[in-house]
């Protein structure tokens, strides 16, 4: 395949991805769900942290926390009757430049052999940049906003990977954080004292096309290229 395209079939796929609430009720394949869960467990994090976990419902665990989740995720209403499954992101709680977390994500790419001074370099420079330039080490709610944000990469990727195989999805934010968690934790999904949940993605087949087109600021107004 050409380079252009390729450039036109992620194009489409773009074009085609919109935020779909319900759905059909065709089940997506496993083999395709963990295509798309490649996608994420692939992407990108900052210092390469990986400091996130996905969880996945099908439609048989999503009805176990249905209810439950109704009742604080306003943003989701449909979806949680309909989709074929769900993905829970979840963040990384405390990830330090000392924790053991950082430590063995070093270890684990070959960048520190446990305790020497390749090591040490490494999490010094760490400790600079969560100290310096984020100044967010000694802020738990700083550091789990920036775990979380890396979860984004992620959920973009899932999206993205989706739609370039017909499946659709919806981003979701729309839900009381701290009753989630307290949900997760109940039924055992989550530690809180190590994770929380970052946003949702519902997949699945959509009912209908939208009603309305795809509306986008003017391209000029969001792209600027420096002369």
């Amino acid at each position: 395949m050409s380079k252009e395209a390729i450039k036109k079939q992620v194009l489409d796929a773009f074009d085609h991805r919109v935020s779909v609430r319900v759905y059909n009720d065709q089940e997506i394949s496993r083999d395709d769900m963990e295509y798309i869960l490649d996608t994420a467990w692939l992407s990108p994090s900052s210092i390469g942290l990986e400091a996130w976990r996905f969880v996945v419902l099908d439609r048989k665990q999503i009805a176990k926390l249905r209810d439950e989740l109704k009742a604080v995720a306003w943003g989701a209403q449909s979806q949680l009757d309909t989709a074929s499954h769900f993905v829970l992101l979840l963040a990384e709680k405390n990830a330090r430049y000392d924790s053991e977390s950082v430590k063995d994500s070093l270890v684990r790419r070959g960048l520190g052999d446990g305790d020497g001074d390749a090591l040490n370099s490494r999490l010094a420079t760490y400790e600079s940049f969560q100290k310096n330039d984020m100044v967010l080490a000694d802020n738990p709610r700083a550091l789990f906003d920036w775990t979380a944000k890396q979860t984004y990469i992620a959920l973009g990727n899932m999206m993205t990977s989706a739609s370039m195989i017909g499946i659709d999805s919806c981003p979701i934010e729309g839900f009381n954080y701290e009753k989630v968690n307290a949900i997760l934790t109940k039924a055992g999904v989550i530690n809180p004292e190590k994770e929380g949940i970052a946003s949702m993605v519902s997949f699945g087949y959509r009912l209908k096309d939208p009603k309305h087109p795809r509306s986008r600021k003017p391209r000029e107004e969001v792209i600027t290229w420096l002369d």
